[in-house]
């Protein structure tokens, strides 16, 4: 009994974890060839770099202590496609079909914007951002140990638009 509840665990452990970023893969898969979309994909390797580098500031220090715990970051992103608004609904409905919790939403007349997360054992493992307008489409999605305290810093200091809105968040509710 013991032995098959160790497997059992294992193999639920393994599925997580190849679950993890589906969504994302999913869409990189289908876009792979599109060239109306921008392709990014950051390894750990590239983030692992980072904490080579030495703090010059504490501003510097807490962005690579939050660095050092990311895995990846992988986004696709266009500008200029007629059919944002159907991809928008439709990666929300593969996001709520993945189990992933609705943290935060944003609508006004040009787009929307969504933040979602996947949590485990009380950490977040995964943060997507789904971003739909008229012609604008954008999937991020950032996995790895999060600290949502730490995330807008780490979008400020990459460049990365949108999860700058994440500090509107309070994080310890």
């Amino acid at each position: 009994m013991k032995k098959l509840f160790i497997t059992i665990t294992i193999i639920m452990a393994s599925l997580a974890t190849y679950a993890q970023g589906t969504v994302v893969n999913k869409y990189f898969n289908q876009l792979a060839d599109n060239d109306q979309f921008t392709k990014v994909s950051i390894s750990s390797k590239m983030f692992s770099l980072f904490t080579e580098l030495e703090a010059g500031s504490e501003a510097e220090e807490e962005f690579l202590k939050a660095v050092s715990k990311l895995k990846g970051l992988k986004v696709i992103a266009s500008d200029s496609i007629g059919n944002a608004a159907k991809m928008y609904s439709q990666a929300l409905k593969d996001i709520d079909a993945a189990g992933y919790d609705e943290l935060m939403s944003v609508k006004d007349a040009e787009e929307n914007m969504r933040f979602s997360i996947k949590e485990s054992g009380g950490k977040i493992e995964e943060l997507l951002m789904v971003v739909g307008g008229k012609k604008r489409f954008v999937l991020l999605s950032l996995y790895g140990e999060i600290d949502l305290k730490n995330i807008s810093k780490i979008a400020r200091s990459m460049n990365v638009g949108g999860l700058d809105n994440l500090s509107k968040i309070d994080a310890d509710n």
